[in-house]
């Protein structure tokens, strides 16, 4: 029964390896994960929509500067059609023609000349708004690039967990081994043994844990940048040596201002809302159109009408404007009124996020500095307990408690310096200039 069950364990060993060997596996860069991302991003691909709505709606406003012309014909079966006709002598003493169909064609042309300018502002206001569109579209990829660059980070902190970490795995098992021979020999208690073996099993469960935290941050950037999510990525390591220059804050406040996105479409909303108070305004005047049309009629034994063509003038003026409130002028400049403070509020917004992500770059980069500090001073003091523990100077806790130590420092100072590379891009994202057009 044992061999059985050895052999099936050496079965399911052999799959999963294969499975493992067989699982394609993609070196990503952070610049090709943000290129994959922007162009499989499901939020961009809605704004691509929203932009296609607004064109849409840009071509309704400039159609209605066209012509309209109409085609309309009717052909009718009359049942006892009682027809009086009294231009007809009554005396001639025939009997009144009674119709059994009659047929009707009719072409009208209507050409708008004047609409108080409703038609101008209309065609104005929705070249704004597809603007206004465009540029919604690029602040969301600013966006999108550093939610992707967040999701890359997290994957790079997990992989360089793993990798500390399966470090001293590696040296803990070692020393495990060294100290049951010691124990084997009468050298070591049995006691100091088992605490050995049990920080070796913490760093065990450490190390599964950041694999978990790595299989899940590469289903998420898979999914982010259109892969399938079975794809193991390997994250590049020079991903936190990158060199940045860090501007004072003045400038990333003077750069907001220049490129946000986001900025610019609220302005182009605020011309289109204004342009909208003007048309809203113009309803009050009359509408001005030249007509024409052309008439076609045969109603057998009564009336037969061929080329009858008309041309003309039509003015269209609603009198009840002269005691009903223009509710669309009043809804439009509330419209401009709310703009405008939306328009103030992002403006303080943009303030506090550029100080905001400014200090917290200075915060992460001071905390390499300490870190790196803590990390020699962690690796010093491993090395002075271990000397004194091969001299009988230290115990075994103090011995397990300094490797601890050492450990904890090597995986904050990767997780720190991870941090410093994505808070510069969060700067940059604030400040409108992640991605260079």
């Amino acid at each position: 029964m044992k061999k059985i069950n050895k052999s099936l364990f050496a079965f399911s060993l052999f799959l999963g390896i294969s499975f493992v060997g067989a699982q394609e596996t993609k070196l990503l860069t952070l610049d090709e994960a943000i290129e994959m991302g922007l162009k499989n991003s499901k939020n961009l691909k809605i704004d691509a929509a929203k932009i296609s709505e607004a064109t849409a709606d840009l071509l309704a406003a400039k159609n209605r500067q066209l012509p309209d012309f109409k085609l309309s014909a009717s052909y009718l079966r009359l049942g006892n059609a009682n027809v009086d006709l009294k231009f007809l002598n009554s005396s001639s003493g025939s009997g009144a023609p009674s119709p059994s169909s009659a047929m009707l064609a009719q072409a009208n042309l209507s050409l708008p000349i004047y609409a108080g300018g409703r038609i101008k502002y209309g065609i104005q206001s929705a070249e704004y708004l597809v603007e206004a569109a465009k540029l919604r579209n690029e602040n969301n990829e600013q966006a999108v690039s550093y939610n992707i660059a967040q999701a890359y980070n997290n994957l790079f902190k997990a992989h360089q967990a793993i990798k500390v970490l399966q470090e001293n795995l590696s040296a803990s098992q070692k020393r495990d081994e060294t100290f049951l021979k010691l124990e084997n020999n009468g050298l070591l208690a049995r006691n100091d043994r088992l605490k050995a073996n049990l920080q070796t099993s913490n760093i065990e469960l450490q190390l599964l844990e950041a694999k978990n935290n790595y299989s899940i941050a590469t289903i998420n950037m898979d999914l982010l940048i259109g892969l399938p999510e079975s794809t193991a990525l390997e994250v590049d390591d020079s991903y936190i040596s990158e060199q940045n220059d860090v501007n004072f804050v003045d400038y990333y406040l003077k750069a907001a201002q220049q490129n946000r996105k986001d900025l610019q479409a609220l302005t182009l909303q605020r011309r289109a809302a204004e342009l909208g108070t003007k048309s809203a305004k113009a309803e009050n005047l009359p509408s001005v159109a030249l007509t024409g049309g052309y008439i076609a009629a045969d109603v057998p034994k009564i009336l037969t009408a061929y080329n009858v063509v008309n041309i003309g003038v039509g003015i269209n003026y609603n009198l009840a404007n002269l005691w009903k409130k223009n509710s669309a002028y009043s809804k439009s400049q509330a419209m401009e009124a709310e703009l405008a403070a939306n328009n103030d509020l992002l403006n303080d917004q943009i303030k506090l996020e550029i100080n905001r992500d400014y200090l917290n770059l200075n915060f992460a980069k001071e905390k390499i500095e300490v870190y790196k500090k803590a990390q020699e001073q962690a690796a010093e003091n491993f090395r002075i307990v271990k000397n004194k523990y091969d001299n009988g100077l230290a115990t075994i806790t103090d011995l397990l408690d300094a490797n601890v130590a050492k450990i904890s420092t090597d995986v904050n100072i990767a997780n720190a310096q991870a941090d410093a590379a994505l808070a510069y891009r969060k700067l940059l994202q604030t400040s409108g200039i992640l991605i260079n057009k």
